[in-house]
């Protein structure tokens, strides 16, 4: 049988936050596809309704809570699973100021869109 190996600690830190963000991404992704394909199907989004929703301030929250999230989510998975591979030394070092750059440069940008969708810049 092989044997498992994995990067994060049971009971971690790191794998404690990523346990709890796939929960968050799962509440607020089905309430995504509840809002963008149900509720207003998606021939029906438009750029004013997404200005609209995202002045609400609950709905604005919620939207950058999301980005953050499934920002760390996703990258801390892709270097969790490089690291499972066998990346190490100076490359796993690298590979995490890559990622990690990445996910500040994703949701500076990200955050930039959603003040702009909700009337907060010029």
């Amino acid at each position: 049988m092989a044997e498992r190996y994995s990067s994060f600690t049971p009971g971690g830190t790191g794998w404690l936050l990523q346990r709890l963000t796939a929960g968050f991404l799962a509440v607020v992704l089905a309430f995504h596809f509840l809002q963008l394909h149900f509720i207003n199907h998606a021939a029906d989004v438009t750029f004013a309704g997404t200005q609209a929703r995202m002045e609400n301030v609950g709905y604005f929250l919620v939207m950058v809570l999301f980005l953050i999230t499934a920002a760390f989510h996703g990258l801390n998975g892709i270097y969790n699973a490089l690291v499972n591979q066998g990346l190490s030394g100076g490359a796993k070092k690298a590979m995490f100021a890559v990622l990690s750059l990445a996910g500040i440069a994703l949701v500076v940008q990200g955050i930039y869109v959603a003040l702009a969708m909700a009337g907060y810049t010029t």
